[in-house]
């Protein structure tokens, strides 16, 4: 399977099959990725390769021992090894289409609590035309 950033020049592969994937919700991945949560998974070393774009690659680090590497060109997180072990993290985001299940949600008591589903959330296939339409569509399920 393979992966990359948004720009493509930061490429990898992966052998064997994908585990399960996690997300979590701590304040740190959704500062990192400025969404709710990060979707990831771990795989070993053995098993991933970077095809091109590695020199590309920029590292930010908190004193915490927190880091996120990312593509300098795009801003995309890219994979890193975790310290001390024989496991990369993957973000979810960055690999072909896959067959895979979310088995683990994590740091749910510090998720955001904007991130809640709800029932009557509005969930669209494809994203509006305009803001003037996502409000038609918003109105319309309130009726």
């Amino acid at each position: 399977m393979n992966g990359e950033c948004l720009c493509s020049e930061v490429q990898f592969e992966i052998q064997g099959d994908l585990p399960n994937l996690y997300q979590c919700h701590c304040s740190l991945c959704r500062k990192a990725t400025g969404s709710a949560a990060n979707a990831a998974t771990f795989v070993h070393q053995q098993n991933f390769r970077w095809l091109s774009g590695e020199d590309r690659i920029t590292s930010f680090q908190k004193p915490t021992g927190y880091r996120s590497d990312f593509c300098s060109v795009c801003g995309s997180p890219v994979p890193n090894q975790l310290r001390g072990t024989e496991l990369v993290w993957v973000p979810a985001g960055l690999l072909e289409a896959f067959e895979a299940e979310v088995n683990v949600h994590l740091h749910l008591g510090s998720s955001a609590s904007w991130e809640r589903d709800s029932i009557d959330c509005l969930r669209l296939e494809a994203g509006p035309e305009s803001l003037d339409a996502l409000k038609q569509a918003l109105h319309s399920t309130e009726a």
